[in-house]
């Protein structure tokens, strides 16, 4: 048997398992209801492995085999925006997807590599019911950790993290308390839980091995209890917003012949009377970059036509365009979120410089900078990119109609640990948020599982929050979320309409708000430090020569 025979033979199986555990973070394919299931007992067949193998460095090699199939299926949709609509030749979008794939899954090797390190062959040995306890939380401690550091480390890739599998499942419940990283620990414990359970069948140690199990079911019970408790009361009175989807294919949006084609779509969706008489909006909401242009390369009679449409249905606009202006006599350039009514001076907004104005803070790699030494790979696509400055974390809020709306644009919402900055309160800029808002642009990664993962992200900042989310994109998915993550309402992708809704926001600060992931993340420290004395303490020291 040659080495590529045996190599299949042993990995397989876990490219196989790592590609169902893809599945697992939005639904379609697969059920909503399944999708905790799928994630927690696909884990667990990799935990098996882990616990199983002769050395770190094996296990090391199946943490990397599940999480380039996971990442490789997960990610797939970066390939659309590459080869699609920016004209990558198939074979390098292709790899470029995988490179992106096996880079993110070196963290879930070295975790992998850690766990069983070090829950060493003396503690898998170990027959104790804290052993088994022990052991699980190591497991889940390691993971958790590499979720943290990819989405931390080089500006920070969370997507895929495990905690969004679990958006409707028992864990939903300590989202307030814990975050994502939260939940990704209980999922990767009660995985672990199941695998030492196999792997006591062949020890007859099946009643200290189901300790673990026992305590993921308990968890389990506990999150169904914290979801029924109240983190957050209204505030003021709710308000009618509506969301504009104007599903301008992404071929279309930065053509210069088809741009005003794309914004007359738009206009006509805001000037839409209301479907109640007294279901007139207040507040009208479009997505990123619904203005394709620079705000001084737009004729002033556009601007006009956006103010006379707030005029006409006597609401507050709230859209994305990318800005540029001078800062200390430098040109900047930001990819934004500006609030205007009939009221506002037609120079401000010529200016980029309404009193309602927000710039995004987390810029996206490769399309709002490039990273150092990756020039070239940006000039093989035809995308208009370019290096835009950021904004601060905290920035000042838009007071509409007695709420506070936090503006957060593309997939920054997919950093809860800055989301809930926006919803403290600031010595310097008052109070924080009552309603949060996600603009985004999907349109580059066509019907594709990207719209409904990036949904499912978004309800988790609501969970964490406890605040309504609302969600205005190009393509999809346009949606209300209320402050417990369930989405009241949708639209269908890639299709154009607006979405009507009143809206309550919510004050009050969950203990996710207050503390972030300081919590977790001593908890991972304690577990993997306990880990590491007990190690040492088992592993046998040699012989002193005479």
């Amino acid at each position: 048997m040659n080495f590529l025979q045996r190599f299949g033979r042993q990995y397989a199986g876990l490219l196989l398992l790592g590609a169902i555990h893809a599945l697992s973070f939005a639904p379609g394919p697969l059920p909503a209801w399944s999708l905790p299931f799928v994630q927690i007992f696909t884990l667990a067949f990799l935990a098996y492995r882990v616990f199983k193998s002769a050395t770190p460095g094996q296990a090391a090699i199946s943490g990397f085999m599940f999480g380039l199939a996971n990442f490789a299926l997960g990610f797939y949709w970066l390939y659309i925006s590459m080869h699609e609509y920016g004209g990558m030749a198939a074979g390098l979008a292709g790899a470029a997807v995988l490179l992106l794939a096996a880079a993110e899954a070196l963290f879930i090797a070295a975790a992998a590599a850690l766990a069983r390190w070090l829950s060493g062959r003396h503690l898998l040995a170990a027959s104790g019911y804290a052993w088994q306890l022990l052991i699980a939380a190591v497991w889940a401690s390691s993971w958790t950790l590499a979720e943290w550091l990819r989405g931390t480390l080089f500006t920070g890739f969370p997507w895929l993290n495990v905690g969004y599998a679990h958006v409707e499942g028992v864990l939903a419940g300590w989202a307030p308390l814990l975050g994502v990283y939260g939940l990704a620990w209980f999922a990767s414990f009660a995985s672990a839980a199941i695998a030492l359970l196999t792997c006591a069948k062949d020890t007859s140690n099946d009643a200290r091995a189901a300790v673990g199990v026992g305590c993921a079911i308990i968890v389990g019970l506990l999150g169904i209890a914290l979801g029924h408790i109240a983190w957050a009361r209204p505030h003021g009175t709710p308000i009618i917003v509506r969301l504009v989807q104007g599903g301008v294919p992404q071929s279309e949006k930065f053509d210069p012949e088809l741009i005003q084609r794309g914004l007359d779509t738009y206009m006509q969706l805001a000037m839409l009377p209301p479907k109640e008489a007294d279901g007139a909006p207040q507040l009208i909401v479009l997505p990123e970059t619904v203005v394709p242009l620079f705000q001084d390369r737009v004729a002033p009679s556009l601007w006009q036509q956006w103010l006379d449409i707030s005029r006409e249905r006597n609401a507050r606009i709230l859209m994305g365009v990318p800005l540029h202006d001078q800062q200390d006599g430098q040109n900047r350039y930001t990819n934004s979120a500006i609030s205007f009514d009939a009221q506002t001076p037609l120079d401000t907004l010529l200016a980029g410089n309404p009193q309602m104005r927000y710039d995004k803070h987390h810029l996206v790699p490769f399309g709002e900078f490039v990273p150092p030494g990756f020039r070239w790979f940006v000039d093989t696509m035809q995308i208009p990119l370019g290096d835009f400055n950021r904004g601060a974390v905290r920035q000042a809020l838009f007071p509409i109609e007695g709420q506070m709306i936090s503006p957060d644009i593309c997939y920054e919402d997919v950093f809860g640990e800055e989301i809930i900055q926006t919803v403290r309160d600031s010595d310097t800029l008052g109070p924080g948020a009552t309603i949060l808002v996600n603009m985004s642009n999907l349109g580059w990664f066509g019907d594709s599982w990207a719209l409904r993962q990036h949904l499912q992200i978004s309800r988790m900042r609501a969970m964490e929050t406890a605040r309504p989310m609302l969600r205005a994109t190009n393509t999809g998915m346009t949606a209300a979320i209320d402050s417990n993550g369930a989405v009241r309402a949708a639209l269908l992708p890639m299709v154009p309409g607006v979405l009507d809704v009143e809206v309550q926001g919510m004050s009050g600060f969950t203990p996710y708000v207050r503390w972030g992931n300081v919590p977790v993340l001593a908890w991972i420290g304690l577990i993997l430090l306990l880990g590491l004395l007990l190690r040492r303490r088992a592993t046998p020291t040699k012989p002193e020569t005479p």
